[in-house]
């Protein structure tokens, strides 16, 4: 059932507001995280759940209970009681997806950390939430785990393993290598595993049924495409209600789907919208590599013969691009774009270069768990590929203008969101909850949103990075998808730099195929009939490449600091 609001009578027919009640076609679930594992398992237990092709590693459902109800006691015999802090500093790896589990029928609290972050940023994070056990990994290719945190905790080096008192990071207890390390001051992650006593599993298990499923589960940090992260809060019955909605549009329940994740763990497209989604459904997972690789990712899609991608705009670029290389026999039917806008002329190129049956879209931000808006089984392509979708199950939307009135059908303004999956808040952060979610209970997202006449939704853009040149407001948005259609761009992104009479101008920021010389010329006459004279860019800056949050987000804010440092 779906509520819309008509107002007054003009040119002699209605016009519908910008509101959207789903009421859904199921009710949610009291069910927490770690009961949900336990009903997969119980449905799958034989059934593959995750396949690290790196790590040369397979679990059924049946081995990530198990394994998970032994970890989870073996941080009890740590120490780590039920609402305790355990954070996650590390790459896609078995260890991370085990943790998860862990922490959720531990009664723990996830903390999501950035795997790229260096150590002032984990000190941040760390010291903001009062994480008390930290699982990371030794090194990686490009990061030294370890070696930072002891430049953080030098007591590491003088501590017993379980032991740490550092005055960089107070609260910090534990820290838990993966990957079979013993290193000085750290706990090594199998050790963990195989410490608990039967009797200290066997209190895990009976320990599910008092878990809350409103007790809060993940403290899911925003991705930083606008500065500084904070912590939004989201409870277990979030986090199961959310995956369970998202992984039904994305029709995981129709057959047995192997799924290839390009994205990270630690992200809310990650967390929720991929494992906790294929977790509902008893859906495989693959995990080409520990971070992001498009040749990886091509060969397990290839051997795994995966039918579902999930990833970012700015990952299936590359993927499209190594494919058209490749021309690997591939076989997906759904590919599913997060994280961003996608646009249509990308999602033709998916569709046609990996052989795709479907493509379909997501919109959500960590403030909402994950998902707001979702493509429906059913849409066409103009739904499919020009829209994020239609609205979720048991949510409300609604679009406003600057007084805060509801703007009709068609109209842009700030998209708004109340429901079940609006987060419980930021982290002892009362003045910033406050400022995103009003008494009412309304969310208001910082999108510039349009609501078509089918209630399906379209991002004009982010309310900042709005572009008024010469008292001219531009959405960036538009620019990007003409742009995004040149035969020689891969990828655009449009930003907003200081013009002394304009205020603002138009820049182009561009990556083309095989470095190809692009000139502002060339640019403006492309654009030339195709959109209105005062949005064609009045500057162009060739990038090797984007700025970009581990999830693959665009830092919009950082092209902008880069262009005016060098201006």
């Amino acid at each position: 059932m779906v509520t819309v609001l008509k107002f007054g009578k003009l040119t002699g027919h209605f016009r519908y507001l910008s509101y959207v009640h789903n009421h859904g076609s199921e009710p949610l679930r009291s069910l927490t995280l770690g009961q949900l594992l336990e009903q997969t398992a119980k449905k799958y237990g034989s059934r593959t759940a995750l396949i690290c092709r790196s790590e040369n590693q397979k679990l059924t459902f049946q081995e990530v209970l198990d394994q998970a109800d032994r970890l989870a006691a073996g941080f009890t015999a740590l120490g780590l009681k039920p609402g305790d802090r355990l954070g996650v500093w590390a790459p896609n790896v078995a260890e991370w997806y085990l943790t998860h589990m862990a922490s959720a029928r531990g009664g723990f609290v996830l903390v999501n950390i950035n795997p790229a972050y260096q150590p002032r940023e984990l000190e941040s994070c760390v010291n903001l939430v009062g994480v008390k056990a930290l699982v990371c990994m030794s090194q990686t290719k490009n990061h030294d785990y370890y070696g930072n945190l002891v430049s953080l905790c030098p007591e590491m080096l003088q501590s017993r393993p379980g032991k740490l008192r550092s005055k960089a990071m107070p609260t910090l207890e534990n820290i838990v290598i993966a990957g079979g390390t013993n290193l000085r001051g750290t706990l090594n992650y199998h050790d963990v595993l195989n410490m608990a006593t039967e009797a200290q599993v066997d209190k895990v298990r009976k320990l599910q049924g008092s878990i809350d499923p409103d007790q809060l589960c993940h403290l899911q940090f925003t991705s930083g495409t606008t500065g500084q992260p904070k912590a939004p809060m989201q409870s277990h019955f979030q986090i199961v209600n959310n995956s369970y909605c998202i992984g039904k549009r994305h029709e995981l329940g129709r057959k047995h789907h192997s799924i290839c994740i390009m994205v990270p763990f630690f992200h809310g497209i990650g967390t929720v919208i991929t494992i906790c989604s294929a977790l509902n459904y008893g859906s495989t997972l693959v995990v080409p590599a520990p971070l992001y690789n498009p040749e990886k990712t091509l060969d397990a899609i290839r051997d795994e013969k995966c039918s579902v991608i999930i990833g970012t705009p700015t990952m299936y670029v590359d993927l499209v691009d190594r494919q058209k290389a490749r021309n690997e026999d591939i076989d997906p039917e759904i590919a599913i774009s997060g994280g961003a806008i996608c646009s249509p002329h990308l999602f033709k190129q998916m569709k046609d270069v990996l052989k795709l049956k479907k493509v379909k879209s997501v919109y959500g931000l960590t403030e909402v768990t994950a998902v707001a808006f979702q493509s429906l089984y059913d849409d066409d392509e103009r739904q499919a590929t020009s829209t994020v979708g239609y609205v979720g199950d048991h949510l409300e939307v609604k679009v406003i203008n600057e007084e805060g009135r509801i703007v009709p059908r068609g109209s842009p303004g700030e998209l708004c969101i109340r429901g079940y999956s609006t987060t419980l808040g930021y982290w002892k952060n009362e003045e910033k909850t406050q400022e995103l979610i009003g008494a009412d209970k309304w969310l208001r997202t910082g999108d510039q949103f349009v609501l078509d006449e089918k209630g399906y939704g379209s991002v004009v853009g982010r309310i900042k990075e709005l572009i008024i040149r010469g008292g001219e407001n531009i959405f960036p948005g538009e620019i990007e998808s003409l742009l995004n259609t040149h035969p020689e761009i891969l990828e655009c992104h449009v930003v907003a730099v200081p013009h002394e009479r304009l205020g603002e101008e138009v820049c182009a920021c561009v990556r083309t195929k095989s470095a190809v010389a692009l000139t502002l010329e060339e640019v403006q006459a492309f654009c030339q009939g195709k959109i209105a004279h005062f949005k064609v860019p009045s500057r162009l800056e060739l990038v090797e490449s984007f700025p970009k949050t581990a999830s693959g987000k665009i830092q919009k804010f950082k092209l902008v600091e880069t262009i005016v440092a060098q201006a």
